[in-house]
């Protein structure tokens, strides 16, 4: 179980503190600021202390897979990392922006969102699909903005990339996809630009398992981290036509058929100013 606060003392709360201090600043940290996480638990224990130290809400989660040669050394197969307020991006006539910061990492994920109808049980804390397919409101075109001041988070594993808020900077909302629990995995595709160059395509039938399924992690490892997902969260599936590295001064474009694409234009991160 992972209902507990993260001891101040413990080096979980001293890395979490050099990567939150190093993502306002905006400056990137060729070395992990620590001893490397071991395990999931411990590359959550780190992830709880860095959302208490952010300071904001958390409206949704962002959901990605562990690659096949980790699973069985960690024992699960997805990832989760919040999202905060104030990081999503709802599409408009202009490109969404994506702060990148120098030498760390950035990449753009093409993405199927889920929208939560209601609260979800903090007792409940093991979902199947059909049981996650109750919980939704919507599902929403997307594209998460993958980003740390680490530039090598993926390479050194996923409890590094959970420790880091899942390796998350962001998400771009866009078009609600109707009738979509009628809609078969094949209907919903996608391909991914970056500067005009076709880098990715993929949809819902390249998340394994289906999108349901993320929903259904999402859902039951927040609830066992004591983070139920709340009405109105959004939920990421899964990079659904690969993960496309970007730097500042790049566009991104991800189409998505009938459903319309989403722009982004990558620009170089600045510091943010201190909060009260």
């Amino acid at each position: 179980m992972d209902r507990h606060a993260p001891d101040a003392r413990s080096d979980s709360a001293a890395i979490a503190q050099r990567l939150v201090e190093a993502r306002r600043q905006a400056i990137a940290l060729p070395d992990y600021p620590g001893p490397l996480p071991v395990g999931l638990g411990d590359g959550y224990a780190c992830q709880d202390a860095a959302i208490a130290l952010w300071g904001l809400p958390v409206v949704g989660w962002k959901v990605g897979k562990i690659p096949a040669e980790w699973e069985h050394r960690l024992g699960e197969e997805r990832l989760v990392g919040p999202i905060f307020q104030g990081a999503v991006q709802t599409q408009s006539r202009e490109p969404a922006r994506f702060a990148v910061i120098a030498g760390g990492f950035a990449a753009v994920e093409a993405e199927f969102v889920f929208r939560i109808a209601r609260d979800a049980s903090p007792e409940k804390t093991d979902y199947t699909a059909a049981e996650a397919a109750e919980l939704v409101a919507a599902l929403h075109v997307g594209i998460e903005l993958a980003g740390s001041p680490l530039p090598l988070i993926n390479v050194l594993g996923p409890p590094v990339v959970v420790s880091d808020f899942g390796n998350n900077a962001g998400l771009v909302l866009g078009t609600e996809i109707t009738d979509w629990a009628r809609r078969t995995a094949d209907e919903l595709a996608c391909e991914t630009f970056i500067d005009g160059h076709l880098v990715g395509e993929g949809g819902a039938a390249s998340i394994a398992g289906g999108l349901l399924a993320a929903l259904a992690f999402a859902l039951s490892r927040g609830a066992r981290r004591g983070h139920p997902l709340k009405r109105g969260m959004l939920v990421t599936t899964g990079a659904a036509t690969g993960i496309h590295d970007i730097v500042a001064g790049q566009r991104a474009r991800v189409s998505f058929g009938e459903w319309g694409e989403l722009h982004c234009d990558a620009v170089a991160a600045e510091p943010q100013q201190a909060r009260a």
